[in-house]
């Protein structure tokens, strides 16, 4: 039996047959990647996406009927595989780090540029929880969050409140769709309105009303609710 692990699964979907095979033969210099699939249309791709389970997508932004990002939305908001956005406009670059995307390749690129994006994925989703990123716009900046600096995550109207290293920052997304992209990633939710970082979870204690405490590293004592005792517990004790 083989002590290597297992091609990365990679899929390519854009609306131009040049760009797809540019795409593919770059990838075919790599013998830790295996293209399970090429598709013309995001349409096209929805279904199989599904059935191939692949490990890494890369996706073009602009297509008819069915674009990138609508592509994403249809297929969940905790896309079970990893994005590069591929497309010749910079001005998706925000919108694509909020959906998730690993990394962004402007066209046109050499071949040089997309050895060094490969790489990059590769290295990151061999160690993705502690590469994985949000990328939240700020008064004149944009932060780089990576899921393992977070401590907890509150709920803020339409809004999500990510809580980190003492700072916050705020990112247009809901509690349920953080909470399924964060879960493989150490995250539980333990209240309607927050979801923590188990790693910072330093005790839970239990008030005189018998209700329990989320007490983190640092300053920040959470409620919890009932109904997420039993998972945050049998978390604790597996972790």
């Amino acid at each position: 039996m083989s002590g290597h692990p297992a091609p990365l699964r990679a899929v390519i979907v854009d609306d131009e047959p040049l760009a797809r095979s540019n795409v593919a033969l770059l990838l075919a210099r790599d013998a830790t990647v295996q293209v399970v699939g090429q598709y013309g249309s995001g349409e096209e791709a929805l279904p199989a996406l599904a059935a191939l389970q692949p490990d890494l997508v890369f996706l073009d932004i602009e297509m008819p009927e069915c674009d990138g990002f609508e592509l994403l939305e249809r297929v969940g908001p905790a896309p079970p595989f990893a994005i590069v956005f591929v497309t010749a406009h910079h001005q998706f670059a925000l919108r694509a780090f909020e959906v998730g995307a690993l990394d962004y390749l402007l066209k046109p690129y050499d071949d040089a540029r997309f050895a060094r994006v490969l790489e990059r994925v590769k290295a990151r989703l061999r160690v993705p929880g502690e590469t994985r990123r949000f990328i939240v716009k700020n008064a004149g900046s944009l932060d780089v969050v990576r899921y393992a600096d977070i401590d907890w995550i509150e709920a803020s109207d339409y809004y999500a409140t990510l809580h980190a290293g003492g700072r916050a920052h705020m990112l247009r997304r809901s509690l349920a769709e953080l909470e399924s992209l964060l879960a493989p990633h150490g995250f539980q939710r333990i209240h309607r309105s927050a979801i923590v970082n188990m790693e910072r979870v330093r005790s839970l204690e239990i008030r005189a009303d018998g209700e329990y405490e989320v007490v983190l590293d640092g300053p920040h004592r959470l409620r919890m609710s009932r109904r997420y005792r039993k998972a945050v517990v049998e978390k604790l004790a597996v972790e």
